[in-house]
């Protein structure tokens, strides 16, 4: 009987190991994936973007990072479908920057 419960806990703890290894390998995959996916942006942003423009983007990080991914995103679909014939300069991102924050904040206080 208690050969048995220890043979079961046993197998219990290897199956218990194994699942964590999977589970690390799993996390391990999903880091590349992110990490190619990082290095994929930087060199498309790299190539559409002033390095003024960069400068302001990787400050725009700093402050706000969902932002500033969105930014890069928007500018990374603009750029693959063609609709960026040059480099974006430090204006123009000024710009760009403008015109979406503008539109999401939009905030009126009124005294009654």
């Amino acid at each position: 009987m208690s050969d048995e419960l220890e043979r079961l806990r046993q197998e219990r703890i290897k199956q218990l190991m194994m699942q964590q290894q999977q589970a690390q390998e799993q996390q391990q995959i999903e880091q590349l994936r992110a990490a190619e996916i990082e290095k994929q942006i930087k060199l498309i942003v790299n190539k559409i973007l002033t390095p003024e423009a960069r400068e302001r983007l990787s400050n725009l990080r700093l402050a706000r990072p969902e932002f500033a991914r969105q930014i890069e995103i928007f500018l990374i679909q603009l750029y693959q479908a063609g609709r960026l014939p040059n480099k974006i300069t430090d204006e123009q991102l000024k710009d760009i920057l403008m015109k979406i924050s503008s539109r999401k904040r939009n905030i009126k206080i009124r005294r009654i």
